[in-house]
């Protein structure tokens, strides 16, 4: 969604891992970006010009005075139309010349005129990447207001040995892009996300759960790390993954499993807490006793009672703790007399907005990519929502928190 519309330059350097940048500009592109790459001319030596014109479905500009060059000053026309800049892979040699201002090639005369964000991605052989001279570099690249500059990983390197050095994922070069073209509006906030179910154990082997994926306080979570704020996601057994924005932002996973676990977390992280958003599915009860073993089915028997108590009201435990400064958002998910539970649930648990989900709506609710809310709010007013991608939701939500 950030990155729909969007004009995003490419810049590789001759490194491995260009072999990487034709996926990067396929998955830009089907995230909806217009995507241009300049290259280093030893870049194609590890891919061809006709690979990242075909992928990109532009020219590459890999010379400054080729006489197939759009303009005569590509090196400025290409800044002025990009949006921001990729560079992955970034050489020792790339890099250093870039924090001394040498321009000599297309792609660092490019970055010379650059004045958007840029994500820089290191790749070279751990030696390389630990030299004074790479490492000054680096450093005062990072220093530059418009730079988001991406550590190197660590793994197998294509000179056979181990160690840091490798360039990052695809997945954290996306990732990394979303979040340089976001406005950092919640730059330094503390924020604290509830997502996922809780399972509550009946015995070693079963559990009671909810369908929820996760997906929602994900992507709130994700939302919230794009605009610059420091996120503590406190989750439950979940498949989705903020892992590539680990790589670069200030996140703090804490995974839990039962609703008694989640309570714990989430009340040991609420008081240097700025926004508290639960989206989470707690279970509402849990088993009365947990069986240290398997219950086994008894000859003949033909039924079986599980004694179930309620669990601990997280939502309402913070409602009582909340400070002045401090904003708290609900969700509630209903399948009847939506508007009036969920304005019961605000008031009685000392919420500033809840999150209204109905599974009537078609296309909201658990397992899907899409969702429908209403948002309430203490004052009275509400805001009704329309079915969107899970991700817009979030990115919506967090807008009228801010």
């Amino acid at each position: 969604m950030i990155l729909k519309g969007k004009h995003i330059l490419v810049g590789i350097s001759g490194g491995i891992a260009a072999y990487k940048i034709p996926e990067l500009i396929r998955l830009l592109k089907k995230a909806g970006a217009d995507v241009q790459v300049t290259t280093t001319k030893h870049a194609l030596e590890f891919v061809t010009s006709l690979t990242l014109q075909t992928v990109s479905g532009h020219k590459v500009y890999s010379d400054v005075f080729a006489a197939i060059n759009e303009h005569s000053t590509e090196h400025i026309s290409l800044p002025d139309w990009a949006d921001m800049m990729i560079i992955a892979p970034a050489t020792a040699n790339l890099l250093c010349k870039m924090a001394h201002g040498i321009a000599d090639d297309a792609l660092t005369t490019t970055f010379a005129a650059m004045r958007k964000p840029v994500v820089i991605a290191p790749a070279m052989n751990t030696n390389m990447y630990n030299s004074p001279a790479t490492q000054h570099a680096i450093s005062m690249l990072s220093k530059w207001e418009n730079i988001t500059m991406l550590d190197a990983a660590s793994g197998e390197l294509a000179c056979g040995t181990s160690g840091k050095g490798r360039m990052q994922e695809v997945d954290v070069l996306i990732a990394a892009a979303e979040y340089a073209l976001t406005p950092k509006t919640l730059l330094g906030k503390q924020v604290l996300i509830t997502a996922g179910p809780t399972q509550e154990a009946i015995d070693p082997v079963r559990y009671i759960t909810n369908a929820s994926t996760g997906k929602m306080g994900y992507a709130l979570a994700r939302a919230c790390l794009n605009r610059g704020a420091i996120v503590t996601v406190v989750s439950g057994p979940c498949q989705v993954s903020l892992k590539p924005w680990q790589e670069f932002c200030p996140l703090q996973m804490v995974n839990v499993v039962s609703s008694a676990e989640m309570c714990q977390a989430t009340i040991q992280a609420f008081d240097k807490t700025d926004i508290a958003i639960l989206c989470a599915a707690v279970a509402d009860f849990t088993p009365k006793d947990t069986a240290d073993k398997k219950i086994k089915k008894q000859p003949g028997q033909a039924e079986m009672t599980i004694q179930l108590q309620t669990t601990t009201d997280i939502a309402a435990t913070l409602g009582k703790m909340k400070q002045p400064h401090q904003t708290l958002v609900g969700f509630a998910l209903e399948t009847h007399d939506e508007q009036a539970n969920a304005e019961r649930k605000l008031q009685a648990k000392n919420l500033d907005m809840i999150v209204l989900n109905s599974l009537q709506d078609k296309g909201a609710g658990f397992g899907v990519d899409t969702n429908k809310v209403t948002l309430l709010y203490a004052n009275g007013t509400k805001k009704d929502l329309p079915l969107l991608m899970k991700q817009e939701v979030a990115d919506a939500i967090i807008e009228q928190i801010i």
